[in-house]
């Protein structure tokens, strides 16, 4: 383990300022975990290094749908960080359409309308964090008017078996 200024607090990595009331280590801390890890391979080059490289996401996909739109602007500036995006084949919105898959852990369905907008159906597996009591069911997935029959069996499964080869 190399020192990155967190505490170990019952196997989680916690950053000192996600301490107290709220449980920020696991309410945004995961899913900034989450981001920072697939921005580290899409900016690193790994995905293009290992193209039939599968990755599966937990926290959907973290920030990423909300914010893979900055990560192309700096990709497109002339000056500042453009050198980050010199090596990438795409840009980094595509690796996140294209390259990962993430799970629905998104609570609300205009958050999964918007992950279905940035990410893809094909991109979307079902995700639980069961036996923990986060609310999110099948029922989230099932009821969401906006997503067609055929989006809501790949997503409770359809995506997972072709990933699986199952």
């Amino acid at each position: 383990n190399r020192d990155v200024g967190a505490i170990v607090l019952k196997g989680t990595t916690l950053n000192p300022r996600l301490q107290g009331k709220g449980g920020l280590g696991n309410t945004i801390g995961n899913p900034l975990e989450t981001t920072v890890f697939l921005s580290h391979l899409i900016f690193e080059g790994t995905l293009d290094r290992f193209p039939g490289l599968k990755i599966c996401a937990a926290h959907a996909g973290g920030y990423l749908a909300s914010y893979s739109g900055r990560s192309d602007a700096l990709c497109g500036r002339a000056g500042g960080n453009g050198e980050d995006c010199k090596a990438l084949k795409k840009k980094p919105s595509e690796y996140f359409r294209r390259e990962l898959l993430v799970d629905t852990m998104i609570f609300h369905e205009d958050g999964l309308r918007h992950l279905v907008a940035e990410a893809g159906v094909g991109q979307l597996v079902y995700g639980t964090d069961y036996p923990f009591d986060w609310p999110v069911g099948v029922d989230f997935v099932l009821n969401a008017a906006f997503l067609s029959n055929a989006a809501k069996e790949a997503i409770l499964g359809g995506n997972a078996m072709k990933l699986l080869k199952i």
